[in-house]
């Protein structure tokens, strides 16, 4: 099963039980063997963690069947609210999924993204903040055969009308999550560059995509990477979500070990990589993000949040309360008190 490991590990001590949490980039969806709908993302949030809140990012699931494709994403941002509209009752334990709601739009439609958007928006008035659209090129297969959903077109970045698509989310202050493969960092760098204003939220570090290499292609790639991330912080306008790590495209190979994997042995790991993006852009400009259930394949919910916390137990109660909690409520303007 594509999700074994999801549940694992639930019986380890929660480090840090009081410290909140807003988890910044989950996926619901409805798949074939693979359904993760909101009743079990609540089973992994409120396992033991003080999670709060969440933000729901798109996957292109429950898009609407008719009507003109452009359009079809609004079923999607439809969908979410409706289980966000549910746990805000408080019926279902304190944690509010899809607090805020990142929706999937086809910018190389140019200007006429804008309809969409503004649909969105009424749709979700309260919780709608942004756009994601996958930009994943890479110069190899290696890393799409781990994608559950859907396979982007390549090239998508340098269409001509992808940045006018860019410019309607700047108009309406509506931020856009950057999914792409680590080498494609310097060209969402220069695209950075052509809109200063707009806020854009890295998603999962860069996504460093280590798999099927050797020990000596792994230190170069983490050296490549970790050059180019610090270029594209120089750009004041782009947060970094830190998660991600679980994904198979990593190179860790958890998702293939038959032992549960704890949050020691998680942290040892992935350290240098969530240690080099907090360091890169500043605990002011991180965000954390369970990547939940995909990164569900290399472990359990409760070790995944205690091997981050593990990894940055040492610094202070208010920076950490930034990178778990208080920036994402900042950027994604969710207005939570208790942080």
């Amino acid at each position: 099963m594509l999700l074994s490991k999801r549940l694992e590990g639930r019986n380890e001590t929660i480090l840090d039980p009081e410290l909140p949490i807003i988890d910044s980039h989950i996926h619901l969806w409805d798949l074939p063997d693979n359904r993760y709908l909101f009743e079990d993302y609540l089973q992994d949030a409120q396992g033991g963690h003080k999670v709060l809140a969440s933000i729901y990012c798109e996957s292109q699931r429950f898009v609407r069947s008719d009507g003109p494709d452009m359009m079809k994403p609004v079923g999607e941002v439809e969908f979410a609210n409706g289980m966000a509209a549910m746990t805000a009752t408080g019926l279902y334990g304190q944690c509010r999924v899809a607090a805020g709601i990142i929706g999937h739009a086809n910018l190389t439609y140019g200007a006429q993204i804008g309809e969409l958007l503004d649909r969105c928006m009424a749709a979700a008035p309260d919780r709608y903040r942004g756009v994601r659209h996958v930009t994943l090129d890479y110069p190899d297969e290696r890393p799409f055969k781990y994608i559950f959903t859907y396979r982007p077109p390549a090239g998508i970045l340098d269409h001509p009308e992808f940045g006018n698509g860019l410019a309607e989310l700047d108009k309406r202050g509506l931020i856009y999550d950057a999914a792409i493969y680590d080498p494609s960092l310097p060209r969402l760098t220069e695209v950075v560059d052509e809109h200063p204003n707009l806020t854009v939220v890295l998603n999962h570090m860069g996504n460093v995509v280590r798999v099927d290499m050797s020990e000596g292609e792994k230190a170069a790639t983490f050296v490549r990477w970790s050059s180019q991330l610090r270029e594209l912080a120089r750009r004041p306008n782009v947060m970094c979500k830190v998660g991600g790590l679980g994904m198979p495209i990593c190179g860790f190979g958890f998702e293939d070990r038959a032992d549960a994997v704890g949050y020691e042995t998680l942290a040892e790991a992935w350290r240098p990589f969530i240690e080099t993006a907090v360091e890169t852009f500043g605990t002011e400009r991180c965000i954390f993000g369970s990547n939940f259930p995909p990164d569900g394949r290399s472990a359990g919910y409760i070790p995944t949040l205690n091997a981050y916390k593990h990894v940055l137990r040492d610094f202070s109660d208010d920076q950490r309360r930034d990178i778990f909690a208080r920036n994402a409520s900042r950027v994604y303007r969710l207005g939570i008190a208790e942080l």
